[in-house]
């Protein structure tokens, strides 16, 4: 089938032979395109949107044919969530809670532990009412309910939240994992120990405490010394070791105590060199083995992850590191690994391999998922293949029989071996009947969840079937046949009727009628003709309308849409008459007619043109012949400055009237203008004898008459002032007049606005009010001190002589007069000279500014610092350190201040009496009172020009930026990692990572000096290593620290 573009041109192709009074049927028949062919099936990729009898392609695909009932739904099977036969629960990962995961399923799994938790008193599960929701409140009654949901629960994967949440635990934040086991521990061994029950008071300590001392010796007089301790967990060092026996051997191994760290000795009575070690009394049933991978990194501050291989067996014998027990058998057998999958300290995934105390099976718990290992052994398997970095290149070591190899494991579990003619009936752990009842009721809930997703898929499921049969059986009637009554729907509707991923809603025809109540013809093209058979059954099922059959073809429209292509057809031969004919001399009466309107008439017409095509304003219309659409308006005349819409509108006034600007119209022949009106019947029509506006003569004039005022007023002010006017003999506060004891001030804001007016007095308004409020504090008082305003305030200001202050006095409003006086006294040994001001200084808000000035120093943003690289051990040079330290240059580099990007004019805002007030500001940049030295307040001069040096470069900075941040910048702009970064300012040290810029006392233009030691050989890892992080808080505000 054609393009849609075609299909327009040729429903719209007889509009060149027919008038539209000589429209018929036939005509109107092929605009709305109801003759044109049906397409077939396989005929078209896609919908012909042209084509009103096209019917493929609108999504009927998906429907002709067989269907599995599956797609009629998108709910999963409530089945997946289901546990399967013989194993275990998993928990849900509420974000980045996998490191509790993995500790509560290695807990689980401790028989004793679970045991002695269901035996701990629970009177509010044991008196729960079932028909509301039980809600723990400790921390046992937390662990009681989740193990017993772990034991015997149907659910697939149970969810921690209340534990989690009861503890305190930022679900978004991963925390460290060995941490959080030690703070756990303690705080179940502190709830257990409030138990009743003696047994169960001291079980923390039973399952996993042992004992050790600290024994010290003498190397002088041979005294021993034990200091003795428990342990949960004993922290291997890997960093060094290949196997578990070197890392148990190096925790044990003999440390000398001489130099400094030599030990007091009772006997000697004075400190001696001695060696220290750590002796093993006894060992737990439960042996944890933390292995120390993340460790904290001096050089970088941070903690790292040690990727180091260590090798493990299966079967731990003990009893070789227990001290005075040589014969006594402690072989323990490892029952859980706990591994860190990522090679960096601050993310990564927690998993646990843990062993089944009851069959001996290995699984790997990793959150929801839960995996058996094939032959009751322990297979890592891809937990070791994980993305290796540049420094950590090391091959798998080969592992013997009974050993197992990892890089990831963070945490072996091991469990005293049983013997053999031991009772396995321990291992059968019950659940309490109190327990049981809740674990009961949940699975109760489980169940009717599934019941109802079942019954939701069913409903889908014969829903989609019904939609099935009703698409097969209306799709085949839909097509209508030749000479048979029809109607048209909505291609949107159909469209969504066939995808039925929403409810079906009822057809809603109402955008598709012109202003007649007919379907317009230009949507056509989102219309589908149907067979008046199929379109009775679709409204009848479901609704809306009005109806569009074949009485809705439109006549209006069709003749309109004729007259306007007829005048596009016909626009170019008119302007080319009207071209000529405004060219020849007029003879008779005439027409006024804008000239911008003239020229532009042609792009006006087919603006107009289209706008009567779009009458009803359908978005989708466009036809053949048109253009884009242009804002009308496009060159305005002087007289008129708003958007001209219509033809002729720039010759009228703004009172209605013919315009007075007769520059901006021209006369035109009754011919030009009969032209003319065919395309704009509703221009304004002004005859040649037209008079123009009254009302805007009488403005004209009175605004010459106000001209010829501002300019007299002007030339005086400027003869009374002349010398202000030129900044001729002005007066200045570091040398001040023989003549005079009194100088004036006023806003350099004023002096700027009466200038403008005297130089354009025509074009800007004559200045009334002094305003010399902007220059005091809200109570009235003077804001500058004489020092001040020779040390960069003056910018703010003008100094007046006496005689000028009284001829503005005259001129002008004045608020509040503001002058300065010199008072000389002269003694036999020396002269003095004091300045007062009035009215007088307000200390207190003159104060407020400095502190205000002074807090903005500490608060900028996006502002530029340098950073000076030294070589070697070369001090700062004393061209630097004048740069920094804002020390005196000479007298050639002194220059005044320049206004550079980012700073700020004057600032007003409104004060309590409603004038405008000076708003003080430290960034402003210091002028120069004529005759005087730039200086920024406070007496410090900075030259602006900065003379960057070899090896400095610019960096953007913020004040609440903390030098940690800055480290990285210059790591990367110079290459120099953070730890070998040696940084001060002013000959001071920075080293605070965690302290503001602001803080250090970095302002902009600040130069820092770097002096980096030796680089280390592996950059690529830099960025691994030295990350910006927020400041670790741990568990700080946790349920595990007692909050």
């Amino acid at each position: 089938m054609a393009p849609r573009l075609q299909l327009e041109k040729a429903a719209w192709r007889w509009v060149e032979t027919v008038k539209p009074e000589e429209i018929r049927q036939e005509h109107i028949e092929l605009a709305y395109r109801v003759n044109l062919a049906a397409c077939k099936r396989g005929t078209c990729r896609r919908n012909c949107k042209g084509n009103p009898n096209c019917l493929v392609g609108i999504g009927e695909q998906a429907w002709l044919g067989d269907i599995d009932e599956n797609a009629f739904h998108n709910i999963d099977d409530p089945n997946s969530e289901r546990r399967d036969k013989n194993t275990f629960v998993g928990l849900t990962n509420l974000g980045a809670t996998c490191y509790v995961n993995t500790f509560l399923q290695v807990w689980f799994h401790n028989l004793e532990l679970r045991r002695s938790l269901y035996q701990c008193h629970n009177s509010r599960a044991e008196e729960h009412n079932a028909e509301s929701e039980y809600e723990p409140q400790f921390i046992c009654e937390h662990l009681q309910y989740l193990f017993a949901l772990l034991q015997n629960s149907n659910r697939k994967y149970i969810d921690p939240t209340a534990l989690v949440k009861a503890l305190g635990l930022d679900t978004g934040q991963q925390q460290d994992a060995q941490e959080f086991s030690k703070l756990f521990l303690s705080l179940l061994e502190d709830t257990l120990s409030k138990q009743k029950n003696p047994h169960l008071q001291n079980v923390i300590q039973r399952q996993f405490c042992g004992q050790f001392s600290y024994v010290t010796v003498c190397n002088e007089c041979g005294r021993s010394s034990a200091l003795p301790s428990r342990f949960y967990e004993l922290e291997l060092n890997i960093q060094g070791n290949k196997n578990l026996t070197e890392c148990v051997t190096e925790f044990l191994k003999e440390e000398k105590l001489d130099g400094e760290n030599r030990y007091f000795c009772e006997s000697c009575q004075t400190k001696q060199c001695a060696t220290r070690r750590i002796r093993l009394h006894s060992i737990p049933p439960t042996l944890n083995l933390q292995l120390m991978r993340f460790v904290f990194d001096r050089q970088t501050g941070h903690k790292k992850k040690l990727n180091t291989f260590i090798s493990f067996p299966e079967q731990l014998d003990m009893g070789p590191f227990l001290e005075g027990k040589p014969d006594h058998k402690c072989v323990y057998e490892l029952s859980a690994v706990l591994i860190h999958r990522g090679i960096s300290a601050y993310s990564g995934h927690y998993i646990a391999h843990v062993k089944d105390a009851r069959t001996g099976d290995w699984y790997k718990f990793n959150d929801e998922e839960i995996e058996k290992m094939e032959g009751k052994k322990l297979q890592l398997g891809t937990e070791e293949d994980i993305a290796e970095t540049v420094k950590s290149q090391t091959r798998k070591p080969k592992c013997s029989k009974g050993y197992h190899c990892s890089r990831n494991a963070y945490m072996l579990v091991y469990k005293v071996q049983e013997e053999e003619d031991t009772d396995h009936s321990w291992t059968n752990v019950e659940v309490p009947a109190f327990l049981q009842r809740l674990v009961d009721q949940d699975n109760h809930k489980f169940e009717d969840w599934c019941n109802e997703m079942a019954d939701m898929r069913k409903q889908s499921v014969d829903k989609g079937k019904a939609k099935h049969e009703e698409v097969k059986e209306l799709y085949e009637l839909l097509p209508a046949k030749d000479g048979e009554p029809y109607e048209f729907i909505p291609l949107e509707w159909l469209k969504k009727w066939l995808e039925d991923s929403t409810a079906t809603k009822e057809i809603d025809n109402s955008l598709f009628l012109c202003c007649h109540g007919k379907l317009h013809p230009d949507k056509v093209a989102d219309s589908k003709r149907v067979s008046l058979q199929a379109a009775h059954l679709i409204y009848e099922r479901y609704g809306g309308g009005p109806r569009m059959d074949g009485s809705s073809l439109c006549r209006e429209c069709v003749g309109q849409r004729c007259r306007v292509l007829r005048l596009k057809n016909q626009l170019n031969e008119d302007y080319k008459e009207v071209t000529n004919l405004v060219k020849r001399t007029l003879s008779r009466e005439g027409y006024w007619v804008g000239k911008t309107s003239l020229r532009s008439w042609r792009q006006l017409a087919l603006e107009q043109l289209e706008e009567d095509e779009h009458e009803t304003k359908h978005s989708n219309g466009q036809t053949n012949g048109q253009v884009p659409q242009k804002e009308f308006g496009s060159e305005l005349s002087e007289g008129n400055g708003d958007e001209m819409k219509t033809f002729n509108e720039d010759i009228v006034c703004c009172h209605g009237a013919l315009s007075i600007l007769e520059t901006e119209r021209k006369l035109v022949s009754s011919e030009v203008w009969t032209k003319l009106r065919e395309y704009f019947p509703k221009a304004p029509e002004f005859t040649q004898i037209q008079e123009s506006c009254d009302q805007c003569l009488t403005l004209e004039q009175e605004e010459k008459d106000n001209e010829a005022v501002s300019k007299m007023m002007a030339l005086d002010q400027k003869n009374q002032l002349l010398n202000l006017f030129n900044e001729k003999n002005r007066p200045t506060l570091n040398k001040w007049p023989e003549d005079t004891d009194v100088l004036y001030i006023v806003p350099l804001f004023f002096v700027d606005e009466w200038r403008k007016f005297i130089r354009r007095p025509t074009k800007s308004s004559p200045v009334s009010n002094v305003g010399n409020t902007l220059l005091l504090c809200p109570h009235g008082g003077f804001m500058f001190t004489y020092d001040s305003l020779i040390n960069g305030d003056g910018q703010h200001v003008a100094v007046l002589w006496p005689s000028e202050w009284e001829v503005i006095s005259r001129l002008f409003i004045v608020d509040q007069p503001i002058s300065i006086h010199c008072f000389r006294e002269t003694s036999l040994r020396d002269a003095t000279t004091q300045y007062t001001t009035q009215p007088d200084i307000c200390w207190e808000c003159r104060e407020s500014f400095l502190f205000q000035q002074q807090r903005d120093l500490r608060e900028y943003t996006q502002a530029t610092i340098y950073i000076r690289k030294v070589i070697e051990d070369q001090r700062m040079t004393k061209e630097a350190l004048e740069l920094n330290a804002s020390s005196s240059e000479t007298e050639e580099d002194k220059e005044e201040v320049p206004k550079v990007d980012g700073e700020t004019e004057l600032d007003f805002s409104q004060s309590q009496d409603g004038a405008k007030r000076l708003k003080l500001s430290d960034d402003s940049t210091a002028a120069s009172v004529p005759g005087t030295n730039i200086t920024k307040l406070g007496g410090i001069r900075r030259s602006t020009r900065h003379r960057k040096l070899r090896g400095e470069k610019a960096l953007i900075v913020s004040a609440n930026q903390t030098l940690k941040e800055l480290k990285i910048q210059i790591m990367h702009a110079f290459s120099v990692a953070p730890f070998d970064q040696n940084l001060s300012i002013d000959g001071k040290s920075l080293t605070d990572d965690s302290a503001t810029l602001g803080s250090l006392g970095v302002i902009p233009e600040s130069i820092i000096c770097l002096k980096a030691d030796e680089p280390i050989a592996d950059y690529a890892a830099m960025d691994d290593v030295y990350q910006v992080r927020m400041p670790e808080e741990g568990f700080k505000g946790t349920g595990l620290l007692g909050h």
